[in-house]
């Protein structure tokens, strides 16, 4: 059975504003789907849309061809962490994971693995509101794994972790994706997506603007150029500047070179016999491809800091 999330013509207002309009996506099982956007696309209100938190105005939202509320053991089926800090302050960890345990027919003894799994054992009979963000994080996770869900849907689950809680989270979730489960993560932490996230669904005010493999979605969309460093640089760049390419400087002794193929550099330097120290094909980060794709849809923009 393939446990697929999936949404079709998904729109959702509130009031006069248009969060989401006519979306359909789809996150399939056995790999990380990354959801992006800018702040306001929309990411947010289509997750509360597909766990029905919220109530769509048009569309349908469904995981494995079923409404959220139609699932008899929803723990058991889907994770969800939308908000790590929504969590009664005066509960103790574990006190809050049996209670989640308790409503799903879930064995109490699973509790005890989840907080070892997400590193709480030591803190399970803290108080919540005693914790950082970071460790709300972990828990939230904790209650995501509970019922050994075939699909997780996460936004932002990184949020307030430190260097090793990234790490476990992107080697976490690319375990459970090679285990066939579906995992649907939203995140603005790009390297971290780069590094986990096989496939992306971009969205920008609420529209679709992109859906593709994270492979084909830096292809298409990053900046590429070739990294040149020659003894006789001087000569090199007037030769480069007459076949078209344009170039910017790297230190004394070098440029970067755009509008012409590293092939096509490496003929023209021996053409003229002329010494080569790099000749190196650049591509720009998903970062990089990410910026340049939503720059129309940026919905807070900063000045431009001078490089």
């Amino acid at each position: 059975m393939r446990h697929v999330i999936q949404t079709s013509g998904l729109t959702k207002r509130y009031g006069e504003t248009l969060a989401v309009s006519d979306l359909s996506i789809a996150a399939q099982p056995g790999r990380v789907t990354g959801f992006l956007g800018p702040n306001g696309s929309g990411k947010s209100t289509t997750m509360r849309c597909i766990v029905q938190l919220d109530r769509p105005n048009a569309g349908s939202a469904t995981i494995n061809g079923k409404r959220f509320a139609e699932l008899r053991h929803p723990l058991r089926e889907v994770g969800v962490l939308l908000d790590a800090t929504y969590v009664h302050p005066g509960r103790r960890a574990c006190d809050h994971l049996w209670a989640m345990a308790a409503s799903n027919g879930i064995p109490r003894s699973r509790v005890d693995e989840v907080l070892a799994m997400v590193g709480l054992t030591e803190v399970a009979t803290k108080r919540v509101k005693g914790f950082s963000l970071g460790m709300r994080q972990r828990l939230g996770l904790a209650g995501v794994l509970l019922g050994d869900p075939h699909t997780v849907i996460l936004d932002e689950p990184a949020n307030g972790l430190d260097p090793e809680g990234i790490r476990w989270i992107r080697d976490f979730l690319s375990y459970l994706a090679r285990q066939g489960r579906t995992v649907f993560v939203s995140s603005h932490q790009l390297s971290e997506m780069a590094l986990m996230a096989e496939h992306l669904v971009v969205i920008g005010r609420g529209r679709l603007i992109e859906d593709a493999s994270t492979k084909e979605f830096v292809d298409r969309h990053a900046d590429r150029w070739v990294d040149v460093r020659a003894p006789r640089i001087g000569q090199l760049a007037e030769y480069l500047r007459q076949r078209g390419a344009q170039l910017s400087p790297i230190g004394d002794d070098g440029f970067a070179v755009r509008g012409m193929a590293a092939e096509a550099i490496g003929d023209l330097a021996a053409e003229h016999q002329l010494a080569l120290h790099e000749l190196a094909p650049r591509t720009g980060s998903l970062e990089d491809a990410f910026l340049r794709l939503t720059s129309a849809d940026q919905e807070y923009k900063a000045t431009e800091v001078i490089r």
